[in-house]
């Protein structure tokens, strides 16, 4: 990747200029830039078809098949639709995979039609590597102090309200645990390493050295952090939260609960309810053979008791006694266990009050 090309691909994706993608659907579905939006100058049936007469009878006759796939009605309305986006983002780049021939040929036909936007050398490939390149960057770059706690101790909101703090959960659209599916799909891994080289990007722009992370395995849900990166977080001092029982089954009451809940009712209002309460049997079947016959009959018990009572008159009071089981009986023994090993990594153990202040001094 040529360096005198680095400032642009950092300027563009740390500072989320929108992006004309016209590689073809099925290209940008495997993976895309967080600022990125795709409108083709091939769909997939056209680029396949290329791609056959190209391995046919070669380049030249690729290109001519292209022109006569994409021509009369067909390219108006791709140039006109280029050209309402751009007018809407003027600041915007446009590339295609390799930053070759189709983005050449989009910018010639807006062009042609008295709109001009500049190309990323190099194309999806490029920014791509450059990607890659901001998260091995980024473990070698930081002192990182890793966000522990049992089960409920609010990390992914304390590192949230921390400025030098790395969000994974959220990039990732999980809450990395059996319970932890959220309403939204997670995205691709491509998508998920790039909104997380584009948010490293942003705190780099902050300078400092700190960067602050919640406690993870590698996997969050069906993505995968960067080996390098937590490689880097298993090395890492650990900043322990310890709250009580009661806080802890707040928390999860108030986002397992209460907020998903919400979620499925701005989805699909008509079945929320009924949706809501499939996650969170499904969820606990996902832990079943981990918790034993018995102990999963009986929490599974209070939790359809619970769901039960808030159909009835709305209350969510009930799901504290499951809650505060399945923490004290499953999770809580499960972390300590875990704990145990990285006890020589600890440097600071407190509330989330103390926690915050501590963390504000090793921001400094």
């Amino acid at each position: 990747m040529p360096d005198d090309h680095s400032a642009l691909y950092e300027r563009l994706l740390r500072d989320q200029i929108p992006l004309l993608d016209v590689r073809a659907p099925v290209e940008f579905h495997k993976g895309a830039f967080p600022c990125a939006h795709n409108i083709p100058l091939l769909n997939d049936e056209e680029r396949t078809a290329i791609g056959t007469r190209y391995k046919q009878a070669g380049q030249d006759a690729a290109i001519a098949l292209g022109h006569q796939l994409v021509s009369g009605s067909i390219k108006d309305t791709r140039v006109q639709a280029w050209k309402q986006w751009l007018q809407a983002r003027p600041d915007a780049w446009l590339y295609c995979f390799r930053g070759g021939l189709r983005s050449q040929i989009v910018q010639g036909w807006l062009q042609e039609a008295g709109v001009e936007c500049p190309r990323v050398p190099g194309g999806y490939k490029a920014l791509r590597q450059f990607m890659i390149d901001t998260m091995e960057d980024a473990a070698t770059r930081y002192d990182m102090i890793v966000v522990a706690g049992p089960t409920g101790s609010g990390k992914t909101h304390l590192i949230n309200a921390l400025p030098l703090a790395l969000d994974l959960e959220g990039l990732a659209r999980h809450r990395g645990s059996a319970f932890g599916t959220m309403i939204a799909a997670q995205p691709t891994q491509i998508d998920f390493e790039n909104a997380l080289a584009s948010a490293l990007l942003q705190r780099r722009q902050q300078g400092g050295k700190r960067l602050f992370v919640e406690d993870e395995n590698r996997a969050i849900g069906s993505l995968s952090i960067p080996l390098n990166f937590h490689a880097r977080m298993k090395q890492s001092p650990i900043a322990l939260i310890e709250e009580t029982l009661e806080t802890r089954a707040n928390t999860i009451l108030k986002d397992y609960i209460e907020d998903n809940l919400h979620q499925f009712e701005l989805a699909e209002p008509e079945s929320a309810f009924e949706r809501f309460s499939r996650y969170l049997t499904d969820a606990l079947a996902k832990i079943q053979r981990r918790l034993g016959g018995e102990r999963y009959a009986e929490v599974l018990t209070l939790m359809q008791q619970a769901l039960r009572e808030q159909a009835d008159n709305g209350s969510t009071e009930a799901h504290r006694q499951w809650i505060s089981r399945l923490l004290s009986d499953y999770y809580d023994p499960m972390y300590a266990y875990q704990l145990a090993r990285r006890l020589e990594r600890v440097v600071f153990r407190g509330d989330a009050e103390a926690f915050l202040a501590w963390a504000q001094d090793q921001s400094r």
